[in-house]
């Protein structure tokens, strides 16, 4: 087995690839199978033993709704979901439903089909470079240290773990250095939810429009009119709830597990700061205390809700932005504002500038309306300083508030695609990553105007 020399230590090569990509969340999964698609050998270095990361791992489902056509990725991930009798549409809103082990599985297995490798519980730790151009990452292992060697990296890390080890330059929050608010999620079984869906409707609510009887959605946020909130003000009162677990609240149903619920809450208060792994600590033991709470209010308060019980928490934080790389053009809100095109736009996005702050929840005035977007550069992808490293999920180079838009796991799927491609055609032609024509990439996927 080759080795290389890291620090005086001499290190095993594990895999010697065409790609090497850095994260199998909901970028570097897709990114894999696109490169592999293309015909490059690829590996995926992910942290945890489950493939999707924050959609799996940290539990957010369903994807937000997006009107942009679908690319090849998304729908092979769609089908194949289908055939694990998976429903991914509820008929009346454009998001995209899953449940977390059903995607985890079907993303593994699309790799695995295609001839991609798999290293499961490898941290990056370091990378290896040559005349600005990366050779080697480190990686911690079970083993101890080792290496893997690839013509082309992704970083996929979403906390730009890649990027910031090859000398990268970043930035991280808005225009005082606060990060978007942290959310942990959480599971939970045993829901009546027929009854709860009568409920919510003899109270006259009319948050969710969904008619599928095997979708439904429930959500409080105070002053925003939903039924809900003189439940949770009796909680208060009772002394069953603080006023942190009455900030926001909200639940989805799942595709394919009857009787559960999955909660794109609470939101952990207080941390301002995601960059930070002490921090980050302290917002697990927040939320699990937050977490017990809900749990322990929902079956005393909410019909529907009188069996249920903690199913399981999520196995990573829901972290909206922390770290994003400065890369050849800085995507920004004025973008956004202007649905800007560019000759070399490879992915297109239409979320709104959805801002969690955690001084208090707030969004942009500016929407898009059904069948507007904004495209995304595949210069905001790769960088100077880096020629054969490509950047792909909420870390690429934009703005804060351009970054609240972007963040969306289809958007983010799509740009995947294109580093994928973009491997690809880097390792056939010879070209490095950042000197690559995006145009070229467009063409390749297919992007016409319309």
């Amino acid at each position: 087995m080759e080795t290389i020399s890291f620090f005086g230590r001499s290190l095993p090569v594990l895999y010697e690839t065409d790609c090497a990509i850095i994260g199998g969340g909901t970028g570097g999964a897709a990114a894999a199978i696109s490169a592999l698609e293309e015909g490059i050998s690829t590996v995926v270095i992910e942290k945890t033993n489950a493939l999707g990361g924050t959609q799996t791992n940290a539990l957010v489902s369903p994807m937000m709704p997006t009107h942009v056509k679908k690319q090849k990725v998304n729908t092979l991930i769609t089908e194949r979901l289908a055939k694990e009798n998976i429903e991914t549409s509820d008929g009346t809103t454009a998001c995209s439903w899953f449940n977390t082990e059903a995607l985890s599985y079907v993303l593994e297995q699309l790799i695995i089909e295609r001839g991609g490798f798999l290293l499961y519980d490898a941290n990056v730790i370091d990378c290896l470079m040559e005349k600005g151009c990366l050779t080697h990452v480190v990686i911690n292992t079970c083993q101890g240290l080792a290496a893997v060697k690839a013509k082309t990296f992704i970083d996929a890390s979403a906390d730009a773990v890649l990027a910031r080890s090859a000398g990268v330059p970043f930035q991280s929050g808005n225009h005082n250095g606060e990060n978007q608010q942290i959310s942990f999620r959480f599971e939970m079984g045993g829901i009546d939810i027929q009854a709860l869906r009568a409920f919510m409707k003899s109270q006259n609510d009319n948050f969710c429009q969904i008619d599928n009887q095997n979708f439904f959605e429930i959500a409080m946020v105070p002053g925003k009119g939903h039924v809900l909130e003189p439940l949770f003000q009796k909680g208060f009162e009772n002394g069953d709830l603080k006023e942190e677990d009455l900030r926001y609240f909200q639940a989805f149903t799942q595709p394919g597990k009857p009787g559960v619920m999955s909660f794109n809450c609470p939101h952990i208060p207080g941390i301002g700061s995601t960059t930070s792994p002490i921090l980050r600590s302290k917002a697990v033991t927040k939320g699990r205390e937050m977490i017990r709470r809900l749990t322990g209010f929902l079956p005393r308060y909410l019909p529907g809700f009188e069996h249920s019980f903690l199913l399981k928490e999520a196995s990573q934080l829901g972290i909206r932005e922390s770290y994003r790389i400065k890369g050849k053009y800085v995507l920004t809100e004025n973008d956004y504002v202007k649905r800007a095109r560019f000759a070399d736009g490879i992915a297109r996005g239409d979320w709104y500038i959805d801002v969690h702050s955690v001084t208090k929840e707030e969004a942009a005035e500016a929407k898009l309306s059904k069948g507007e977007y904004y495209e995304i550069p595949y210069r905001s992808l790769v960088t100077h300083e880096a020629a054969n490293l490509i950047a792909a999920g909420r870390h690429i180079s934009s703005t804060f508030l351009m970054q609240a838009s972007l963040r969306i796991q289809p958007t983010v799927r799509d740009m995947a695609e294109a580093a994928g491609i973009a491997c690809a055609y880097s390792v056939k032609q010879g070209i490095p990553l950042n000197e690559l024509d995006g145009a070229v990439i467009r063409q390749h996927l297919g992007m016409t105007e319309g």
